[in-house]
C-alpha cells in the first residue's frame, strides 16, 4: 500500500487518557507496547529489546454523561427488561450478561449510592477480560455458567511477558484474593465464581471498597487497578467504557460497522507505532496512524484512503465527530500529517509517534493543529 513519505504522527508529546472521560495525564507513552494473548499465546517479539515505560496515571474526574446520563431502570420488569435487551442488542452484549451487570449497578445502588458504580464499568470489565463469557466459543447460559468453566487467560504485553494475575478465573476473570474477600451470591445461595451475577456483585463490591467514589476520575482509576493492575487491561477497559457510555447515553442504535472498527481499535491498544505498519504481525508488528484506521474500517468490510492526507480529502467532512469518525491533525490546504478513530467523551484510538503504542487521547488541546473530523460510513 501507498505511504506518506514520512511518518505520520502528531508532532507534539500528547497526554493520555486514564479515566473515563476527557481526562489526561503525564505526557508520554501509554502502555509497554503490549499485545493480549490468550492461552499462552506469545506475541511476536520486535527488534527493540527495552520496552517503553509504563503511563504515570493520575485521572481527576469522570464526565457526566458516563455517569448520571446512562442509567438503568431502578425495579425489575418490562421497562427493566425493555432497556436492557435494547443495550445489550446495540452493544453487542449477551442479554444474560447486561442483565448481570444491570442487577449489580441496580443493588450497589441501593446499599451503596455514594459509590456511584455504573453498569458501564462492569460490562468494560466483562468485555475485556472474557469477552463477556464468550471466550473461547464458549456463552454464558441462562442460570448465568458458562457450560464450559472460564478458567485463567493469560494476557501478555508485546514483548511476551505475562502480565495478568495468576489463578483469575469466571467470567470477569476475578483473582482469588478479591473473591476470597468481596464474595457475594446475587440470589443468596452460595456464591459462584463462574455465575456472571456472583462475579458482577462480588467484583461491584470490590470496585467500590474503601469508599470509593467512582465518579471521581482517582477512585475509578484506583478501583478498576484493584481488580486487575496491567496497564493493558487498564487501558483498554477504559476505551471500553467510554464506547459504551456514548453508545448507552444516544437515542439511535449504533451503526454496526462502526461499532466493529471501533472494536478493531480497541483490540489493537498496546500494540507498537511503526511506520507504515500494517499490523499483519511478524515483520509487520504494529500500525502508524493511517494503517489503524484503514484497518478499523478494513475489518468492518468499508475500503478507505492509506494515508491521513488521502482519507482526509476523500470522507464526508461533519461539524462534530460522532463514533468512529476519523480525527485529522495538519494544514488543510497542504498537507495532512495525523489521523486517529473518534470513541466518544471527546477521546480517540489512535498511534501516535514512534516509541509509543496505540493508545487513549483527548482529541482537542490548546493550540493544536486540529483539521477538523470526517465520516468515512456518511
Amino acid at each position: 500500500m501507498e505511504h506518506e513519505e514520512t511518518p505520520e504522527h502528531h508532532p507534539r508529546k500528547r497526554r493520555v487518557l486514564v479515566i473515563l472521560g476527557a481526562v489526561v495525564v503525564a505526557a508520554g507513552a501509554l502502555v509497554a507496547a503490549v499485545q493480549l494473548a490468550p492461552s499462552g499465546q506469545q506475541a511476536a517479539t520486535p527488534a527493540a529489546t527495552t520496552p517503553p515505560p509504563s503511563p504515570d496515571a493520575m485521572p481527576t474526574e469522570v464526565p457526566v454523561a458516563l455517569q448520571d446520563e446512562v442509567t438503568v431502570p431502578q425495579k425489575q420488569g418490562q421497562e427493566f427488561d425493555a432497556w436492557a435487551s435494547k443495550t445489550s442488542q446495540w452493544l453487542d452484549i449477551p442479554l444474560r450478561a447486561m442483565v448481570g451487570y444491570a442487577k449489580t449497578t441496580v443493588t450497589l445502588g441501593k446499599e451503596q449510592p455514594g459509590c456511584h458504580l455504573s453498569w458501564i464499568t462492569l460490562a468494560a470489565i466483562g468485555k475485556t477480560t472474557t469477552d463477556h463469557g464468550r471466550v473461547n466459543g464458549g456463552q454464558l447460559g441462562e442460570t448465568g455458567v458458562a457450560a464450559n468453566k472460564i478458567g485463567t487467560l493469560e494476557v501478555r504485553d508485546f514483548y511476551g511477558r505475562v502480565v495478568s494475575t495468576a489463578n483469575a478465573s469466571g467470567p470477569l476473570q476475578l483473582t482469588p484474593s478479591i473473591w476470597s474477600k468481596y464474595q457475594q451470591s446475587a440470589s443468596g445461595g452460595a456464591p459462584d465464581q463462574q455465575n456472571i451475577d456472583d462475579a458482577a456483585l462480588t467484583a461491584g463490591r470490590a470496585l467500590c471498597a474503601d469508599g470509593r467514589d467512582l465518579a471521581k476520575g482517582p477512585d475509578w482509576w484506583s478501583a478498576v487497578t484493584s481488580l486487575q493492575p496491567a496497564p493493558l487491561f487498564l487501558h483498554r477497559t477504559l476505551a471500553t467504557a467510554n464506547v459504551y457510555g456514548t453508545v448507552g447515553k444516544n437515542t439511535e442504535a449504533p451503526n454496526p460497522k462502526v461499532l466493529d472498527a471501533v472494536n478493531f481499535a480497541i483490540s489493537k491498544i498496546g500494540l507498537p507505532y511503526v511506520w507504515g505498519g500494517n499490523g499483519k504481525g511478524g515483520n509487520d508488528p504494529g500500525f502508524d496512524c493511517s494503517g489503524l484506521t484503514t484497518a478499523a474500517y478494513a475489518s468492518a468490510g468499508i475500503t478507505i484512503k492509506r494515508t491521513a492526507d488521502t482519507q482526509f480529502r476523500s470522507v464526508k467532512a461533519v461539524s462534530e465527530p460522532a463514533l468512529g469518525d476519523l480525527i485529522f491533525y495538519g494544514e488543510p490546504q497542504t498537507k495532512i500529517h495525523h489521523v486517529g478513530l473518534y470513541i466518544g467523551n471527546e477521546q480517540m484510538i489512535d498511534a501516535p509517534t514512534q516509541g509509543q503504542a496505540v493508545q487513549v487521547h483527548t482529541y482537542r488541546k490548546p493550540n493544536d493543529d486540529y483539521a477538523g473530523a470526517g465520516r468515512p460510513t456518511a
